[in-house]
């Protein structure tokens, strides 16, 4: 694989990324308990996909640094 075909696919998964984390955001939005476990495990999911983001933007904008 070469680097633009890494960075394409870095961009798209960054894109998926931000789509999972905005379908979590609106699913929390639905709970008023938020000591629910559900709820919880909703936040874990949103902590977790941020963290992916901020690591693909960084390895992305890396990548893109090298061309």
């Amino acid at each position: 694989m070469d680097l633009n075909t890494l960075i394409q696919y870095m961009n798209l998964h960054l894109i998926s990324l931000e789509q999972d984390s905005e379908g979590i955001e609106k699913a929390m939005d639905n709970y008023s308990n938020y000591e629910d476990d559900d709820y919880r495990m909703l936040e874990i999911e949103d902590i977790s996909t941020n963290g992916q983001i901020i690591a693909t933007a960084h390895l992305l904008s890396v990548a893109e640094g090298r061309i």
